[in-house]
């Protein structure tokens, strides 16, 4: 496709000099771009083709950046990041070096807020919104707009932002991008006319006539317009058939529903809504995947498809073989212990397909619980399921489980409740970068009172720890990376105790001299390779390094660790996690509070893992050689300890 108007914008106002009736054409430009994108530098589609005639409206509409859009996850943000001065550069996004995938303030003006999690577009934009008005030293208005989805509504803090902006004066406008359920579903052309009437300037001039009147006539105040909104929404909701919805009950003025994909119907509703007083939402009806075939009739898969033929809609994949996906270990192990015991459940924060908890729910789907956007909601409804009998396995992405941290704590831990954590997308994930990499989990987990924490190497490991944690009583977190799993049969592994399942013991996985290398999880793949690397270059590196597999970080096995510094002076931890908190951290505990007469040996301990940072994107192979946690940087890292 010629991109006769899109080559012509690199900024808003380059959209904003164009005439109107050009913008149908403008978003097919801007859609067509990010298919021909994506087609060979994977990101997130289907979000993002859903919301390109809003994203053109917006633009079109207000001031940016001086009006500023809070996006709710970056996934539907990409045809902002191509209209903001950074479509030249779009080929970079989600690259080592180039764009970040979602938006973030750091690199742009035009991104007003962090959009990597869900659900916090309605409390940022409301700070937002309330701290320019504190703030407004010109006599100007800035408008704020969040841009959440349907999905991300689910979440209790859109709803705690949503009470929040009931309760407070602001001029905050939301836009609900309703792609899966609408609230008010459409029924044909008396719909439109309802949110013509609702929207039109005569209408809501007449309605703000009546309202001052009102008021002269001492009708209506302060402590009663509360009353006369509800009134008005009630009447509204009793004319239209519409219902009375949650907005509309929280005295927030409720526009729509509208078509999603109407361009120029969104820029007149904007342009007419955008300096209404008081806390408004707009909620549109858009399509995900919208104008590509294929997105549109799988838009599971084409969330994020990888690689793909434009032409045919074929997805592209790497050829070879391969092991089972982490995940996939997961949703069949866990299906197996389900057959096995009827009060094992699933749990999942809307992610039964990216955790494979959807092996489960295909054979069992009465229990298996997808609770939507909600994380700590999923560990609390876990809790009360454990405290019933029931023995909940709660799939949660490590990055996300940050968000129920308290929920843990509180609704778990403290009552020592059955809850089994089955925390992915451990370690480093990726091209999604910073907002999803789950690095901190091991170091947030461990001082909280009897939680139990492990880290499979292996596949077979993960199965064990699925299979002991069912039998345990009290919570236990078990950690996995993304990606592919490692099978024990690649490793020349004589020591049966690896084969052998118990809580909190490790393993010696190779036998040295000098130097004792401690992993957690499934790094010790990578350390293992190096070892053998080092090994195979001469005589002299040959058994100086011993391995040994922790498996557990808490319980720790101490005596493996009595054993490992007893016959070591050196000793090198190794984790896909924070240096501060993780393994390294207490195997430095233990070491350190050991009396110096117990051993006539000087003790060192070399930690390697994630400094005190934030870790930016791109391919894990980038980041873990830029982290030093790759082969080559292992194999440096332990000449380095031997000659020392």
């Amino acid at each position: 496709m010629e991109y006769k108007y899109l080559n012509t914008i690199s900024y808003p106002s380059d959209l904003k000099a164009l005439p109107l009736e050009v913008l149908p054409q403008v978003c097919d430009e801007v859609r067509d771009f990010i298919i021909q994108q994506l087609s060979h530098n994977p990101g997130h589609l289907g979000s993002s083709l859903g919301t390109v005639e809003l994203t053109v409206a917006l633009h079109y509409v207000f001031s940016t950046p001086d009006d500023q859009l809070v996006w709710d996850v970056g996934h539907q943000a990409y045809a902002h990041k191509i209209l903001t001065g950074r479509r030249e550069r779009f080929y970079t996004n989600r690259q080592f070096g180039g764009l970040a995938p979602f938006p973030t303030p750091m690199e742009s003006e035009y991104d007003a807020f962090i959009a990597g999690h869900a659900s916090n577009s309605i409390s940022a934009a409301l700070g937002i919104e309330i701290g320019n008005e504190a703030m407004r030293q010109d006599g100007g208005k800035k408008h704020v707009v969040a841009i959440i989805g349907d999905g991300a509504m689910t979440g209790g803090l859109a709803f705690e932002g949503l009470n929040n902006t009931s309760m407070n004066k602001n001029n905050l406008l939301i836009v609900l991008n309703d792609n899966n359920m609408a609230i008010d579903p459409i029924k044909g052309g008396f719909t439109q006319y309802l949110v013509d009437l609702t929207t039109s300037e005569r209408y809501n001039r007449w309605r703000w006539w009546g309202y001052r009147v009102a008021r002269k006539l001492h009708l209506v105040n302060d402590d009663n317009k509360g009353r006369l909104q509800r009134f008005n929404n009630n009447l509204k909701a009793l004319l239209t058939k519409q219902g009375y919805n949650i907005f509309q009950g929280l005295n927030l003025r409720y526009f729509g529903p509208a078509d999603g994909h109407d361009v120029l119907n969104l820029v007149r509703i904007f342009k007419e809504i955008k300096d209404f007083e008081g806390p408004k939402v707009l909620h549109i009806i858009t399509k995900k995947g919208k104008g590509y075939e294929p997105a549109e009739n799988d838009q599971t898969t084409w969330h994020a498809p990888g690689e793909f033929s434009v032409e045919t809609g074929e997805r592209l994949t790497v050829t070879g073989e391969k092991q089972e996906l982490w995940q996939e270990v997961f949703g069949h192990q866990l299906l197996q212990l389900a057959k096995d015991d009827e009060r094992v459940v699933g749990v999942t924060p809307a992610m039964p397909s990216g955790c494979s908890m959807n092996i489960m729910q295909r054979e069992l789907p009465d229990r298996v619980f997808d609770v939507g956007i909600a994380e700590g909601h999923a560990v609390t409804f876990s809790a009360g399921m454990a405290k019933a009998g029931l023995i909940p396995y709660c799939n949660i992405y490590s990055s996300f489980l940050q968000r129920a941290y308290d929920n843990i704590i509180h609704d778990v831990a403290l009552s020592n409740l059955h809850v089994i954590f089955c925390i992915d997308r451990a370690g480093i994930v990726g091209n999604d970068g910073a907002t999803h990499h789950g690095l901190l989990d091991l170091s947030y987990l461990r001082p909280i009172p009897n939680m139990v924490i492990g880290a499979p190497m292996t596949k077979e490991d993960l199965e064990q720890m699925m299979r002991l944690a069912k039998d345990y009583n009290g919570p236990i977190a078990i950690r996995y990376p993304r990606g592919r799993s490692q099978s024990i049969a690649q490793y020349p592994i004589s020591n049966i105790q690896h084969l052998i399942p118990s809580i909190g013991k490790g393993v010696c996985l190779h036998h040295g001299s000098e130097v004792a290398v401690l992993s957690i999880g499934a790094i010790g793949n990578t350390v293992a390779e190096a070892i053998n690397i080092l090994e195979a270059k001469g005589e002299n590196l040959k058994a100086r390094i011993a391995h040994y597999d922790m498996r557990w970080l808490k319980p720790i096995d101490e005596a493996l660790l009595a054993e490992v510094v007893e016959n070591f002076s050196t000793i090198v931890t190794v984790e896909d996690g924070m240096i501060n908190g993780g393994l390294g951290s207490a195997v430095a505990e233990y070491v350190s509070g050991l009396p110096t007469s117990e051993s006539g040996i000087s003790r060192r301990v070399i930690r390697l893992g994630v400094n005190d940072q934030f870790v930016e994107h791109g391919s894990t192979k980038e980041l873990y050689q830029l982290l030093k946690l790759d082969t080559q940087g292992i194999c440096e890292s332990l000449l380095q300890a031997l000659e020392q």
